[in-house]
C-alpha cells in the first residue's frame, strides 16, 4: 500500500523497465552538499580538515548529528522474502523496491535514504548484519520481511539498537487504515471502543492494524482477527502462532461469513475475492469496509456498493477514492523521529500520525489537489469518498511530522525536543516549498495584526474557499463582495457551510453605495463621468466598490483578478485610487529557486519602461529585496552585455544606470547585461570591471515581453516557483491574480496586500 503496487498507474512491463534502466541506471545517486572545487575544498572535507570532526565525535557521539549525515539518514532493509504481492524474490529482486521507497523518502519528506539487500533468510543472521549499522543511520525502515520472522526482526533490533526500526509493512499501513477509519467512524456516527471489526488476513499487517486500533481503544473483544483457515478463536491449535493467539477472542463464529453478520467494519490484508456481496450485505448499517489487497482488493467498491449502496470503501489503489497509502505515513513519520532523535518509534507517535492525517483530510483541499487533476474529475471534500488525504498533499509535512515530534517528546523518547512546533511546522513545509521559507515572516506579522481584505469577485468558487482559508490562516476578515444568496449556496455545495468570520457585501444593495458613488463622482466629474455613470460603476463593477472600500477606509486591502485580465481589473482599481505620491506602478515576480530567491520586475504594467522608469523600478525592487531579508545585486538584463551588441534597448538601460550613479543608491547594480552574465559568476569574470560581487538576485527586465516570457516559461521548465506579479505603487493596497490563479495563490495575494497595509 505504499504506491509501488497496483495496476491502477496503467503503465506496460516494457515501460517500468525503461525508466529504470534509462541513463544512469536504477532511482538513485550521491550528490555532494558542499562544495568541492578546490584542493583547499578537499583538504578542509577530507585529509587533513575531517579529521577535526571525528576527534569531536569520538568525545561526545551526539555531535555525530551536527558533523554529519546521521541526522537525516534512514536505512531502507529487506531480504526480499516477500516482494510486494511476488512472495519471496530473493534480495537482490528486491532492490527496485528498495531504491523506490528510498526516493520516496526524498520526495516526500526530505529524508536521505539508502537500500541495503541483505542476503539470507536466517533471522539471526539478518539481524546481527543490522544490528550494527546504528552509527550510520538515524533510522532503519525495514521492508518486505515475510511473517512471523517480521515481528521477531524487528522486536529483536528494537532492543538492540537506539534508533528507531520500523517495519512499513506492519505499521504504515495500520497507521494510514486506523486514520481512514477515524473518519469513516465519524461520519457514520460510531465510537471506535463500541465498534465490532472484523480483520481478514494475520499477516504483518493485519496483525499491526488490530494492535494499534486497540492502543487507540477499540475493545479487545470486539475485534475478530480471520486467517485463511477462518477465525483466530481461543482454543484454536490448527495455524496458530504466538502474534496470532494474541488475539484470538471468545466467538462462536468460525468462518469470514459468520464473523460479518452484524459486524461494523472489515479490514482486508487478505486476497482478491475474499469478501463477497452476501457478505457486505450482512453487515451492520452504513457499513465500513478497507478491501486493501493489493492490486485487487477483496471486494471492488462497485460491488461493495451494488450489495450495500450506504458502504463506505477504501482500497489500496490509486485509481479509487479513499486509497490507503503507505507514502502518507512513513515519510513523515521519520521525518518527525528524525528531528527530535527519537529513540524508536512508539505508540504514542502511530496513533498521534493516524489522528493527524484523519484531521487533515476534514479540512479544505487545495486548488491543485482538486477533481481535474488529482482525482479523475471527482471534487475533493469530506465525506464518504473522502477519508484520507491524497498522497501528493503538500500540507502533510507539517501536520503528520511534528504530531510525531510531539507525541515522541510526550512520551519521553525524544533526545533532542523542539520547543517550538509552530515555527517547526513551518520550517517543514519550507523544506519542500520554498516559498514558504521566503514567505513566513510576512505570514506571521499579518497573522499578528489581522486586516480586512475584500476579495472583490466574492462568487467566484475559488474566491469562497480562499476567503475561507484566509480566516481559518487567522489572517484576517474576508470581505466577499456578491449576492449573499449566491454565495451561501456555493459555500453549502462545497461543504463550507459555516460563514462566521467572513462578510458579505451586496455592491447594488449596500448602506455605502451612495457614499461610494459620490466619491468616485467627486474624482471622475472633471474626467468625462456623469453621476449616474459613477453610480453604474459602483452597482455594477465589483473592482470599483472593492476600491472604494479600501479608499474610503472601510477595508484594509482588496484582492481581485480570478474574473477579469490583469490590465482590466488594474483600470478597475486605479479608476478609484491613486498611484503613492512619487511612487511609480509596477509589479514584482518573485522567483523561488533551488539556488534562492530572485526577484524580477517589471511583470505587470510597463511594456516598454523608459530610462526613468527603469531606474525607479530598480531602486524599488531593491528596496523589496532588502525587506524580503536579502541584500541587493541589482542587473539590467538586454540581449546585450556592455555594448555588444548594440541597440535602442541597451542604450536606454545604459541612460537608467547613469541616473543611478547620480543618484548614488545604497545597493549594488550594473547593466546591461545578458542574464546568464548576471547570474554565473565564471561568464561575469570576463568582466572584471563589473560592479555585482555576486549573482545577481534582482533583474529588471528591459520590458513586459521578456519579464512575461521569463516568468511563465520557468516555473513550466524546471524547479521554480513564482509567486506574482505583486503589485507596488499604489496609494492603497491592491492586489492582482493570474485569471487561472489557485485557491493558494488568492490567499498569498490577499496576506501580501494585508502586509501593504501594515506599512501604511
Amino acid at each position: 500500500m505504499d504506491g509501488t503496487e497496483g495496476r491502477s498507474a496503467r503503465i506496460t512491463a516494457e515501460e517500468a523497465l525503461q525508466l529504470h534502466a534509462m541513463g544512469r541506471p536504477g532511482k538513485l545517486e550521491i550528490r555532494l552538499t558542499k562544495p568541492l572545487t578546490t584542493a583547499r575544498d578537499l583538504s578542509l572535507a577530507y585529509s587533513p580538515g575531517v579529521a577535526e570532526p571525528c576527534r569531536q565525535i569520538a568525545a561526545n557521539p551526539s555531535l555525530a548529528y551536527d558533523y554529519t549525515a546521521k541526522g537525516n539518514m534512514v536505512a531502507v532493509i529487506s531480504n526480499g522474502t516477500a516482494v510486494l504481492g511476488l512472495g519471496n524474490l530473493g534480495a537482490l529482486a528486491s532492490k527496485p523496491v528498495m531504491e523506490g521507497k528510498a526516493v520516496l523518502f526524498k520526495r516526500f519528506a526530505d529524508v536521505d535514504a539508502i537500500d541495503l539487500c541483505i542476503d539470507t533468510e536466517d533471522t539471526d543472521a539478518f539481524v546481527n548484519a543490522v544490528r550494527y549499522l546504528g552509527p550510520s543511520f538515524g533510522g532503519i525502515n525495514l521492508e518486505d520481511i515475510r511473517a512471523p520472522e517480521c515481528f521477531i526482526i524487528e522486536q529483536r533490533l528494537r532492543e538492540l539498537m537506539d534508533i528507531p526500526v520500523f517495519h512499513d509493512d506492519q505499521h504504515g499501513t495500520a497507521i494510514v487504515a486506523a486514520a481512514g477509519l477515524i473518519n469513516a467512524a465519524h461520519l457514520t456516527g460510531r465510537e471506535l471502543g463500541d465498534m465490532t471489526l472484523v480483520v481478514n488476513g494475520a499477516g504483518a499487517a493485519g496483525i499491526a492494524c488490530v494492535e494499534l486500533l486497540k492502543a487507540m481503544g477499540m475493545r479487545s473483544d470486539r475485534v475478530i482477527l480471520c486467517d485463511t483457515k477462518g477465525v483466530i478463536w481461543k482454543g484454536r491449535t490448527e495455524g496458530m502462532n504466538q502474534w496470532k493467539s494474541a488475539h484470538a477472542v471468545e466467538t462462536r463464529a468460525r468462518t469470514l461469513a459468520e464473523a460479518l453478520e452484524g459486524a461494523d467494519a472489515f479490514f482486508g490484508l487478505s486476497q482478491a475475492g475474499a469478501l463477497t456481496q452476501a457478505m457486505v450485505r450482512s453487515m451492520a448499517p452504513r457499513p465500513i469496509i478497507f478491501a486493501m489487497a493489493n492490486p485487487d482488493p477483496e471486494i471492488t467498491p462497485e460491488e461493495a456498493k451494488a450489495a450495500r449502496p450506504d458502504v463506505i470503501i477504501a482500497t489500496g489503489r490509486s485509481d479509487y477514492p479513499n486509497q490507503v497509502n503507505n507514502v502518507l505515513g512513513f515519510p513523515y513519520i521519520f521525518r518527525g523521529a528524525l528531528d527530535v532523535r527519537a529513540s524508536t518509534i512508539n505508540d504514542a507517535m502511530k496513533v498521534a500520525a493516524a489522528e493527524a492525517l484523519a484531521a487533515l483530510a476534514r479540512e479544505d483541499v487545495p486548488d491543485e489537489l482538486d477533481a481535474a487533476s488529482a482525482a479523475g474529475g471527482r471534487r475533493l471534500r469530506y465525506g464518504p469518498d473522502y477519508i484520507l488525504p491524497l498522497p501528493f498533499d503538500p500540507r502533510l509535512i507539517s501536520r503528520v511530522s511534528p504530531a510525531v515530534a510531539k507525541a515522541a517528546m510526550d512520551s519521553g523518547v525524544a533526545r533532542r525536543p523542539i520547543r517550538d512546533l509552530r515555527k517547526y511546522a513551518r520550517d517543514l513545509a519550507a523544506r519542500l516549498d520554498p516559498a514558504s521559507a521566503a514567505l513566513d515572516a510576512i505570514m506571521e506579522a499579518v497573522r499578528a495584526n489581522p486586516r480586512r481584505v475584500v476579495f472583490a469577485e466574492g462568487e467566484e468558487e475559488k474566491t469562497i474557499r480562499a476567503a475561507v482559508a484566509f480566516r481559518n490562516a487567522g489572517y484576517g476578515t474576508p470581505v466577499l463582495i456578491g449576492r449573499e444568496d449566491r454565495v451561501h449556496a456555493t459555500m453549502a455545495a462545497l461543504g463550507l457551510d459555516d460563514p462566521g468570520g467572513i462578510e458579505i457585501h451586496n455592491a447594488r444593495l449596500s448602506g455605502a453605495n451612495a457614499r461610494y458613488a459620490e466619491f468616485l463622482y467627486a474624482r471622475l466629474q472633471r474626467k468625462g463621468a456623469l453621476a449616474r455613470d459613477c453610480q453604474r460603476l459602483v452597482n455594477q463593477d465589483r473592482n470599483v466598490f472593492a476600491a472604494c472600500m479600501v479608499a474610503l477606509g472601510d477595508a484594509d486591502a482588496m484582492v481581485t483578478g480570478l474574473s477579469r485580465s490583469y490590465s482590466v481589473s488594474l483600470e478597475g482599481a486605479m479608476t478609484v485610487i491613486d498611484p503613492a505620491p512619487g511612487h511609480l506602478v509596477f509589479g514584482i515576480s518573485i522567483l523561488l529557486t533551488g539556488q534562492g530567491t530572485v526577484l524580477v520586475a517589471d511583470t505587470a504594467v510597463h511594456e516598454r519602461p523608459g530610462a526613468a522608469e527603469l531606474a525607479a523600478i530598480a531602486k524599488a525592487t531593491a528596496a523589496a529585496a532588502r525587506r524580503m531579508g536579502l541584500e541587493p545585486r541589482v542587473a539590467f538584463l538586454s540581449f546585450s552585455t556592455f555594448g555588444d551588441p548594440k541597440g535602442s534597448i541597451p542604450a536606454s538601460i545604459r541612460e537608467a544606470v547613469a541616473l543611478l550613479d547620480a543618484r548614488r543608491p545604497d545597493f549594488e547594480y550594473d547593466g546591461e547585461m545578458a542574464a546568464d552574465v548576471a547570474l554565473d559568476p565564471s561568464l561575469r569574470a570576463l568582466y572584471p570591471f563589473c560592479r555585482l560581487t555576486g549573482p545577481a538576485n534582482v533583474l529588471v527586465m528591459p520590458g513586459l515581453h521578456a519579464a512575461h516570457i521569463l516568468t511563465r516559461a520557468l516555473p513550466r521548465l524546471g524547479q521554480v516557483t513564482v509567486i506574482g506579479p505583486i503589485l507596488q505603487g499604489l496609494s492603497r493596497p491592491v492586489q492582482i491574480v493570474p485569471l487561472d490563479a489557485s485557491t493558494n495563490q488568492l490567499v498569498l495575494m490577499a496576506a501580501f496586500a494585508a502586509y501593504q497595509g501594515l506599512a501604511r
